[in-house]
């Protein structure tokens, strides 16, 4: 309920009578506050939901996160070798749409796994990772390809004349 703020001027005459059956007087210096809504005893947890099941959803949603993270350094490292003989622009397209592909591969695996998940979170499935698989893919593909070229390219910078 919204609290309004006392009169501090001197009522009116004949009016103190009626203020003292109808209304409780507070002194002036401190606010009223509201008593806190109970508690209920019972617990905010879903019954519906067991802690067994929910631990099982837990360990298998893990599972597919590492499962990515795992492809990710392989088929980043894959990339590096599968596609050595594609040049220029070409070559990260590819390599970009064999990301794709090895994701798509995960969705169908995670599917496979048969997670009893609610409607709310089937999206999981297709989340659960998205972003660590994407950035570890293109950094292991990067690096690899980095390591492997070191020798062959040159640096770029002009040696000294002599």
């Amino acid at each position: 309920m919204a609290k309004f703020k006392k009169k501090k001027s001197k009522p009116t005459l004949g009016t103190d009578r009626l203020k003292k059956d109808s209304v409780r007087e507070e002194p002036a210096g401190i606010p009223n506050t509201e008593k806190p809504e109970p508690v209920p005893d019972t617990p905010s947890v879903d019954p519906s939901i067991n802690t067994d099941e929910k631990n099982e959803k837990d360990k298998k949603l893990n599972k597919l996160f590492w499962l990515r993270v795992g492809l990710a350094v392989l088929a980043g490292t894959a990339a590096t070798f599968i596609f050595e003989d594609i040049e220029g622009e070409d070559r990260r397209w590819a390599s970009i749409g064999f990301m794709i592909v090895i994701f798509m591969g995960t969705i169908i695996v995670a599917k496979g796994m048969k997670m009893q998940l609610p409607s709310s979170d089937r999206k999981k499935l297709v989340t659960q990772g998205i972003g660590s698989y994407v950035f570890i893919y293109l950094f292991v593909w990067i690096l690899s390809y980095t390591l492997v070229h070191t020798g062959s390219m040159s640096s770029g910078i002009p040696s000294p004349i002599s």
